[in-house]
């Protein structure tokens, strides 16, 4: 309005410069500006401000910047990667919170970060033709097919592995050897998986239950994290719920009630997550009903990993866990044909003692237990090194037995 009137005493020659500093008053303005006004209407025809353009954001930058859980800079970094004309930080800063002033809202970020997660691991499953998570209480599978836990050659006698493994303790210069009953651990591991039940690992004491089941999720699937519960000595549930709470590596002090102790737990195991618990078959029926408990809940996404000499006695006791097994995997001894290749590969000791030796080792008293060819491999590495001029031979093996076998 006052760029109108000035024009109109403009063109009928009253226009003055009290009239334009009067003007500047009104606008609150300076007069400068106003001079510019003027020359903008004589020669651009417009009496309106110039419209600024407004800058925004797209709805995939927003979602972007939603996955990032609102960080401004992250979205910053985003668009420059991409190339193209970017604003500054600070003008995004402005928009973002213009925007989220005017009602636009952003997911919170814990939400954001466990979706995000829950994509990969859809995504992580959809390749490898696994099911989806759990819904309704079963999973829908369209091609069951559990992870490869294990590389294909699993499947046949085995294949040396180098380095160390986490909880696993070896002899000098020896390596872990996958078997096959490691592969067939790893199946059953992996059917579990694929439908995130359970599975119950058993066979008697030192045949590598603890071992196989370690090698089967040394490389699990993108998106998984494992676990390992200790069961406490004498074990209940107060006892359980610490145990689990503590291996989870929750943040704070261990809840006061059992109650928030459990909503603390229930959220930590709402990624995806195998949770193993070792020496099961000293948990007695209330500890594998707080298990079977954590599996059951609606939030949770766990496969139950149960492990020990005697599990598969302690499971059935509670009816309601069984039912829920998906796999019963027994380790079996080593077969007297397949201890040879074994050994030999476990440690390249056994590679200077004869075949027909190694087989009556196995038949005298390994009796195709790992454990106790682990011990004579031990054993006999000692002897060798503080025992100048010693012969491998049968007397000598004989005497080694005296040590890893008790007195009968």
């Amino acid at each position: 309005m006052l760029v109108a009137r000035l024009l109109k005493l403009d063109a009928a020659g009253a226009l003055t410069t009290a009239h334009v500093r009067a003007g500047a008053q009104v606008g609150g303005v300076n007069a400068r500006t106003v001079w510019r006004w003027l020359e903008a209407a004589r020669t651009e025809g417009r009496v309106e401000p110039r419209r600024r353009s407004r800058l925004e954001l797209s709805d995939q930058a927003w979602e972007v910047l939603a996955q990032a859980g609102g960080n401004v800079a992250a979205l910053h970094r985003h668009l420059k990667d991409a190339g193209g004309e970017v604003p500054s930080l600070a003008s995004l800063h402005r928009v973002v919170r213009r925007d989220l002033q005017a009602g636009r809202a952003l997911p919170d970020r814990a939400v954001v970060r466990r979706e995000h997660q829950e994509q990969q691991t859809r995504r992580a499953l959809a390749d490898l033709a696994l099911a989806g998570p759990r819904e309704g209480g079963a999973a829908k599978t369209s091609a069951p097919r559990p992870p490869r836990l294990v590389s294909e050659a699993t499947r046949g006698l085995l294949v040396g592995e180098g380095g160390a493994l986490e909880g696993v303790a070896l002899p000098a210069g020896a390596r872990l050897v996958r078997t096959s009953s490691v592969g067939a651990v790893a199946e059953a591991v992996g059917q579990a998986m694929a439908v995130q039940g359970a599975v119950c690992v058993f066979g008697d004491p030192g045949r590598g239950k603890t071992v196989a089941v370690r090698m089967a999720l040394h490389t699990v699937p993108p998106g998984w994290k494992v676990t390992w519960v200790p069961v406490p000595v004498r074990p209940s549930v107060a006892g359980m719920r610490r145990a689990v709470f503590d291996a989870l590596a929750l943040p704070g002090r261990f809840p006061h009630t059992s109650a928030l102790a459990d909503t603390a737990v229930a959220g930590a195991l709402g990624e995806a997550r195998m949770l193993v618990v070792d020496e099961a078959q000293r948990l007695p029926a209330p500890c594998l009903e707080y298990l079977q408990s954590l599996w059951d809940h609606p939030g949770t996404r766990i496969t139950l990993v149960l492990c020990g000499a005697g599990t598969e006695r302690a499971v059935p006791r509670l009816p309601q866990l069984a039912s829920r097994i998906v796999a019963w995997q027994e380790v079996p001894r080593l077969d007297t044909a397949e201890a040879t290749p074994v050994v030999t590969a476990f440690h390249p000791l056994w590679r200077t003692v004869p075949a027909p030796d190694l087989t009556w080792i196995d038949q005298s008293c390994a009796y195709g237990t790992f454990r106790t060819w682990a011990a004579l491999t031990a054993h006999l590495q000692n002897t060798l090194l503080t025992t100048a001029d010693v012969s491998v031979d049968r007397a000598l093996l004989g005497r080694l037995f005296q040590r890893v076998a008790p007195p009968l």
